[in-house]
């Protein structure tokens, strides 16, 4: 284990109480606070955001502008997209019948979280799963099974309970097949259990 270069990543800041393994790809403007620990051959894209205590393991992979807040671990086998939200102690898993006694470093399972999707304080990820681009899973809700673009799941199992707007305000449910969302006028359609874009103003393309 070793400190953080500065010379190998001069974009970047990293409190003096982290830990940065090398090799490791870190982007500009990424910030990583106090105490934790980026591990080798993990990638975390630009203007990433790792709040206190997150530890990230080998070969993670985090995209531009992801948001990680206090507590949480993403361990091997965890593929965060751009722009994706991970609320303070949430926890993901790479492994699904687990035993201290048994080895399953061969057997780690990919999450994928697609980009813009927002996961809850404490929320709990079961690998394997994915989750939809801008899906939302509330607090402490565990998440056992793929979660659709745009929707909003809650509870223990998770299940959808209805759709999300990319701007984060919950889609008005009128029965219909289009939503309009009523705080920033983005519109989407619903084909049968799928909600899909018809006007999208947010992000940077």
């Amino acid at each position: 284990m070793s400190r953080f270069d500065q010379q190998k990543h001069p974009d970047v800041t990293v409190h003096e109480s982290a830990y940065v393994d090398e090799p490791c790809e870190i982007g500009a403007g990424t910030k990583i606070w106090h105490f934790s620990h980026i591990m080798a051959n993990s990638k975390l894209g630009l203007k990433c955001n790792i709040g206190q205590n997150v530890v990230i393991s080998p070969d993670v992979i985090l995209g531009n502008n992801v948001k990680v807040q206090n507590n949480v671990s993403i361990y091997t086998g965890v593929i965060l997209e751009d722009d994706v939200f991970c609320g303070p102690s949430m926890v993901f898993t790479n492994v699904s019948t687990p035993r201290s006694e048994i080895i399953r470093r061969g057997e780690y399972q990919q999450t994928l979280v697609k980009r813009g999707a927002s996961m809850g304080a404490n929320s709990t990820i079961v690998c394997p799963v994915e989750i939809g681009r801008f899906a939302f899973v509330g607090a402490g809700a565990v998440v056992a099974k793929d979660v659709l673009d745009y929707a909003l799941v809650v509870g223990v199992p998770a299940k959808r309970i209805g759709w999300m707007c990319r701007c984060g305000i919950r889609l008005p449910d009128i029965g219909t097949h289009q939503f309009t969302c009523p705080a920033c006028n983005n519109e989407y359609q619903q084909s049968n259990e799928s909600v899909s874009p018809l006007k999208e103003v947010q992000g940077h393309g």
